[in-house]
């Protein structure tokens, strides 16, 4: 085991203002936290019971214990009320305990990690009882996420002139900077200057199968010098970096300094302290060995294993005077290299396998046994009249929020804005002029703030930055002064658009912790971001964390499909309507007319301003230009009202039998579905089939995720009571009785499948037609045509539904 023994409290530790007695008491404060944090996994692996055995529950007790210290310097002496933190997922007891000794989460769940209900295997703000800043498990999403909340908090400061929120920490592996989004998070010029963000780096120097090679601290630590961060490290304690500042200290820096990291974690192992001393100072120069074996002469064998393991990430005066530090930058972001030991405190402590082991019984024993704690009170927190007691009652009052958040309610948003569109135009064309109208908008355009990857201009956001301009924390000299221009790209603070680098993760990651400045720093935003549709996939990971944090975002995917037709395949989504349905907590539309749009950004508006039941909105957008007169019958005969109701609901019958084509009889019927893009073909399909005798409908699928949201639900609810209503929700709109065994034809510029479960609805054959191959270059008609979704292959396939219905 190496020793948990730290340097004994001195009448002054310079920079960090604690008593000698202080400092006691947050040491007996970590040794709890290690304890619990391993009696925690322990617990749920060996003495609560597993149904799923052979299978074990996991827990990371290495992992935990690498970062206690830092936990406790963190959650005991340096955080304040409005200060964010981010945990590395496997240190997850460890944070669990911390929250427990401060009275923020019952004993209760101290059983029940990983169980249904209880703690979560890795930080959750959505799912965990206890209060969790930023969602952690993704390894490097979590810790990009302070980055960006960060930014958000500086945007709404700006804006509003007060927010709850401080100073941004990420606690982070070490290995987690293998992660390519931590390093496109880095080199974002918009989070260079942000002086409240703080990352620790758990250089623990081993991932989960290896110990890290030594030379990739120096080159990660230039890495993130060079991107303007500012770099500080507590690589030795205060005991090791006296020894090696006293005579011949010099030699012992060179040595532990030039030893590898194998080396080393095999040397703090030795608890034979001959055989240390032998192994320190085995090195060929004769000068230098006797000058290493002079600096610790002095040091009995006993405690020299504990001084060379003496490293900065487990010393708490280091730490506490390296976060000191931290504190006084505050024009660039700060990176701290705390050196640590994954098992630090444990017997399994160094071990290059360490990562999943777990305790034994008898291990676990000794170690309740020498922290001096009994089998009756090993769940206790500390009494509270006793120093550690005090200690946690004082951070627990000086960690509380009191601050209420400024939010807006849903019914400040309206039904309408009064967009006007011509005659013919495209769902990115509209969604540019809504966006101007928006600005207007009283308690709403304030509060909504655009970004995009560099694709501000060719996603039709140059409108809304002429009007409301570029963000940028400080007023940017203009160089073209009075010259005459189509955009006024003039950063500001005024501004109220972010422009990111090309990086579809940064996007995600940054309109998710925007989305959540209500919760984190007190001022509601309402961020609306645009990416070219094919590249959502390539931010799917930032999506789908900024979905599991229950984030409340808008996003343009646009242009989207092969009806980017010049573009090529590399630029032609296929897949993402399939995403839209399937992602939680995510609502994706696909409309086709611009009076769509306005209602479904005014709905996603309302979504973002729902406290308990909102959601995020994904709008697949197109550049191609679609006749808005095809919406001017089913307007009539809906009634403004209705048809924006169905709009927003799922869908509605663009073109009705029974209006377009009276005369034709009824026994042969066929449902023509189409996502937004293809309507103007859906259309014309359908009047050649009504030409020739067969009485089609054309359903415009607004939104396919609520359709089939419908379903799932009505189903669901068949099952868990048999006498629920058999009702389908807007489906039964959408297909009234007499046409409930009529066949499907669907039809999108995407993935098939997408709504082929149409079909399923009412047990009727379903042609479905969509992209199911890689695009390439060409005019819409070619690609139409190679795909089989133009006109004609459309009412081809509306004869081949009406033969299959016959079979």
């Amino acid at each position: 085991m190496v020793s948990m023994m730290q340097a004994p409290p001195r009448d002054e530790d310079e920079g960090i203002g604690l008593s000698p007695d202080e400092l006691r008491t947050l040491q007996e404060i970590e040794r709890r936290i290690l304890w619990l944090s391993t009696l925690i996994i322990h617990h749920a692996n060996n003495v609560r019971p597993n149904p799923d055995k052979p299978t074990k529950v996991g827990g990371h007790q290495a992992s935990s214990a690498s970062v206690v210290t830092i936990l406790t310097a963190l959650y005991f002496h340096y955080l304040h009320a409005g200060d964010r933190v981010s945990i590395k997922p496997h240190a997850s007891p460890a944070f669990h305990a911390c929250q427990y000794l401060l009275g923020r989460l019952d004993r209760r769940y101290l059983t029940m990690l990983r169980e249904f209900g209880g703690l979560q295997s890795y930080p959750s703000r959505t799912k965990d009882p206890d209060p969790v800043d930023f969602s952690t498990g993704s390894v490097g999403l979590g810790a990009v996420a302070p980055v960006f909340a960060a930014l958000a908090s500086r945007y709404a400061a700006a804006k509003f002139g007060h927010v709850t929120s401080e100073r941004f920490i990420a606690l982070i592996g070490d290995a987690e900077l293998d992660e390519g989004n931590v390093w496109e998070a880095v080199a974002e010029d918009t989070v260079h200057s942000l002086g409240n963000v703080i990352w620790i780096v758990d250089l623990n120097r081993q991932s989960l199968d290896r110990v890290i090679p030594g030379i990739k601290a120096a080159r990660l630590k230039r890495l993130f010098a060079g991107a303007g961060w500012h770099v500080l490290e507590a690589k030795y304690g205060t005991s090791l970096e006296a020894t090696m500042s006293g005579p011949h200290g010099t030699a012992l820096r060179e040595r532990i300094d030039e030893m590898s990291n194998e080396e080393y974690q095999a040397l703090i192992r030795v608890s034979d302290g001959a055989d240390l001393r032998r192994r320190l100072a085995d090195v060929a120069d004769r000068q230098k060995h006797q000058a290493i074996l002079q600096s610790v002469a002095s040091v009995p064998d006993g405690q020299l294993q504990t001084l060379i393991a003496n490293l900065g990430g487990h010393d708490l005066p280091k730490l506490i005077q390296v976060l000191n530090q931290a504190d006084k930058v505050k024009d660039a972001p700060v990176v701290i290299f705390a050196y640590t030991v994954k098992g630090w405190g444990l017997p399994i402590a160094g071990d290059p396998l360490n990562h999943s082991q777990l305790l034994t019984d008898k291990q676990m024993t000794e170690l309740r046994e020498s922290f001096g704690i009994s089998v009756e009170t090993e769940w206790d927190a500390f009494p509270a009249d006793s120093p550690g007691g005090q200690w946690c009652r004082q951070m627990t009052a000086r960690l509380t929020d009191h601050e209420p958040a400024a939010a807006i309610s849903p019914t400040s948003v309206p039904a309408e804005t009064e967009t006007r569109h011509p005659k013919q135009t495209s769902t990115q064309e509209a969604f540019g002029r809504s966006l101007i109208r928006l600005a207007d908008l009283p308690e709403i355009g304030e509060r909504i703030i655009t970004m995009s990857p560099d694709v501000a201009t060719s996603t039709h956001l140059a409108g809304w930055i002429n009007k409301v301009g570029v963000f940028s924390h400080e007023e940017e000299k203009d160089y073209e002064t009075g010259a005459q221009r189509m955009l006024k790209w003039q950063p500001s603070p005024r501004g109220r658009h972010i422009e990111l680098g090309i990086s579809e993760m940064n996007l995600f990651m940054a309109l998710g912790q925007f989305g959540l400045t209500r919760e984190l720093s007190g001022q509601q935003l309402l961020p609306i971001g645009t990416v070219y549709d094919p590249f959502v996939c390539r931010g799917l990971d930032a999506l789908i964390y900024s979905l599991y944090i229950d984030a409340r975002m808008i996003f343009a995917g646009t242009p989207a499909g092969v009806s980017l037709s010049p573009e090529g395949g590399a630029h032609q989504s296929s897949v993402t309507p399939s995403l839209g349905i399937e992602l939680p907590n995510l609502v994706f539309f696909e409309p086709a007319f611009g009076r769509e749009v306005d209602w479904i950004l005014l709905d996603a508006l309302r979504a973002c301003c729902e406290p308990e039941h909102g959601y995020s909105s994904y709008l697949r957008l197109s550049t191609k230009p679609i006749d808005q007169t095809l919406m001017d019958e089913p307007l009539a005969r809906f009634g403004e009202a209705e048809l924006r109701r169905q709009v927003l609901a799922g869908g509605y019958r663009l073109v009705d039998r029974t209006v377009a084509a009276p005369d034709v009889p009824a026994e042969d019927v066929v449902q023509i579905c189409t996502g937004g893009i293809m309507v103007p073909e859906a259309v014309a399909a359908a009047q050649r089939l009504h030409e020739e005798g067969v009485a089609a409908n054309v359903i415009n699928v607004t939104s396919a995720r609520r359709l089939y949201g419908g379903l799932r639900t009505a189903r669901r609810a068949r099952l868990a009571d048999a006498y629920a209503s058999e009702g389908m929700g807007h489906i039964e709109t959408l297909f009234p009785a007499d046409e409930r065994r009529a066949p499907i034809v669907t039809v999108q510029d995407g993935a098939s499948h997408s709504l082929a479960f149409l079909g399923g609805v009412y047990g009727t054959p379903v042609v479905p037609l969509g992209v199911d191959e890689f695009g390439q270059s060409g005019s819409r008609g070619d690609l139409y045509h190679k795909t089989g979704i133009d006109a004609e292959q459309i009412f081809n396939a509306a004869l081949l539904a009406l033969e299959l219905i016959g079979r």
